[in-house]
């Protein structure tokens, strides 16, 4: 007990000096007299038995993620509260400003909620897989806990590709479908409700699988499978698809007029024409030498992301720095390119997020090839950077040393913000993770909060979602955390 107890104040490095002091012949000695019967042996088995049962059987969201050590010696909280510095555009919801900061979570078991999206009634519809499915649920955002779910096909993908808005939600399933998904809220018994299903089965081959959705501002839903189909479904029509023949890794961007479709080796534009989709333009980009550390993918950089006056933004895979690649969106002609990041030490698969009209920030996942590479306090290099298009020149606004391997950043223009799930480097090997917000004008990093600790607390490419209240969430390993400004954030 006494070695639990110091372990989860101080981390790993206290198992470590117990597994050293067990090869001393004297410590080995004094564990021989003092070594239990065999009844208290069985007492204890059983105990440790009922306990696993009784958290396996504990409905989701109970509990709280279970920790991982360290608590003691990682800061809980750095930085200092902020006030509002609003950026122009479209209002959106306030994230917190690290005031009295609260955090919470809810432990899922192996479940990783990847896709997280408020509904109309201030709730979270939440997307969640496991080795056993993947399933729907509808969660109360005070205390995390499902208040509706529903099961979905096995899925194709590690995470199956959703997209939607408040009012309506699109998942691809792995029968090739496409299930429209709204949530209800009748006699006060939340629901999840199926509103429309198209059979993808009649455009699209066995065994094809749809890696990315996006649902378009006139109400088309795009979809694209991992070799390179993409297709388009109308509100009310019948799905249409066009074969690009190149491997397809990231996201679809959408606008008015059709998709872009970032392949490992150029981007696409894709209209309509009597409703089947065609082909404007491509544009290819540097793949470099192929899969970089951190990337799934090989020759694939990050997906489109739309900027103001026409203007798109990607990152491509060069060596030995990747670019950040600004396109006009008539043509998918050069505007120009920057390098980010250190020679030989910069990739990513994370959506770019777009700030200040024609800015976009970059996180740098190389070398992050999964949750054993944070082990023991490790982290990648990393790093977080602004690039900004200038008289037509692209230029590094500002650039952070704050490590966000896979969630890319989430921007809340009401407070000026933008915010990551970071790792911390520990020399004392506790795995400590962040919600971290930076000045989304200068890079400063104004505070963090401890989420959690251990690699189930690590995300899996989850970006932070910014809900009602001013709460941030944050979809890791082993279910979800919560963090909200104590004086003005969500109440139990």
């Amino acid at each position: 007990m006494a070695v639990a107890a110091l372990w989860l104040a101080c981390g790993p490095v206290v198992l470590l000096a117990a597994v050293a002091a067990l090869v001393h012949p004297r410590t080995r000695g004094l564990l021989r007299v003092g070594r239990p019967d065999r009844r208290t042996t069985l007492v204890g088995a059983a105990g440790l038995v009922l306990l696993l049962g009784a958290v396996w059987f504990v409905p989701d969201g109970r509990l709280p993620v279970p920790p991982g050590g360290g608590a003691w010696v990682t800061p809980g909280y750095t930085g200092r509260p902020v006030s509002p510095q609003p950026l122009p555009g479209e209002p959106d919801r306030p994230g917190p400003l690290g005031l009295s900061v609260e955090v919470d979570s809810g432990w899922y078991g192996a479940e990783h909620c990847g896709h997280l999206l408020p509904d109309t009634h201030e709730r979270l519809l939440a997307l969640c897989t496991s080795s056993s499915g993947a399933r729907l649920k509808v969660l109360d955002p005070r205390t995390l806990r499902p208040v509706a779910t529903a099961s979905l096909p096995d899925p194709c993908a590690d995470v199956p590709p959703a997209a939607g808005t408040e009012e309506e939600f699109v998942v691809a399933t792995g029968d090739r479908r496409l299930l429209h998904v709204t949530t209800t809220d009748g006699a006060d018994a939340p629901a999840v409700v199926t509103q429309r299903a198209v059979d993808l089965g009649r455009v699209l081959p066995a065994g094809a699988c749809v890696v990315s959705v996006a649902v378009d501002p006139v109400g088309r839903t795009w979809f694209v499978t991992r070799a390179g189909e993409v297709g388009v479904v109308a509100a009310e029509g019948e799905p249409a698809v066009l074969a690009l023949g190149e491997s397809v890794g990231q996201p679809l961007a959408v606008d008015r007029d059709g998709a872009y479709v970032t392949t490992a080796e150029a981007v696409h534009r894709v209209v309509t024409r009597a409703g089947a989709p065609l082909e404007t333009w491509r544009s290819a980009y540097e793949t470099g030498s192929g899969r970089k550390p951190g990337q799934r993918d090989a020759g694939s950089g990050s997906g489109v992301t739309l900027l103001e006056g026409g203007l798109l933004a990607l990152t491509d895979n060069a060596n030995p720095r990747m670019h950040v690649v600004v396109l006009r969106a008539v043509d998918g002609s050069q505007v120009c390119r920057q390098e980010v990041f250190e020679d030989d030490a910069s990739a990513t698969e994370a959506a770019l997020t777009a700030v200040g009209g024609t800015g976009v920030v970059v996180t740098n996942g190389h070398g992050w090839t999964g949750a054993w590479r944070g082990v023991l306090g490790r982290r990648p290099p990393g790093g977080i950077a602004r690039v900004d298009v200038v008289d037509g020149a692209c230029a590094t606004t500002w650039t952070s040393a704050e490590v966000a391997p896979t969630s890319g950043t989430t921007l809340s223009r009401a407070t000026g913000l933008l915010y990551a799930w970071t790792k911390r480097r520990s020399w004392l090997g506790v795995d400590a993770w962040y919600l971290t917000a930076l000045d989304a004008r200068t890079g400063r990093t104004a505070f963090a909060a401890r989420g959690g600790t251990g690699p189930w607390a690590g995300d899996a490419g989850s970006p932070v979602t910014i809900g009602p209240g001013g709460t941030a969430f944050v979809g890791i390993r082993a279910g979800l955390v919560r963090v909200v400004d104590g004086t003005r954030g969500l109440r139990d």
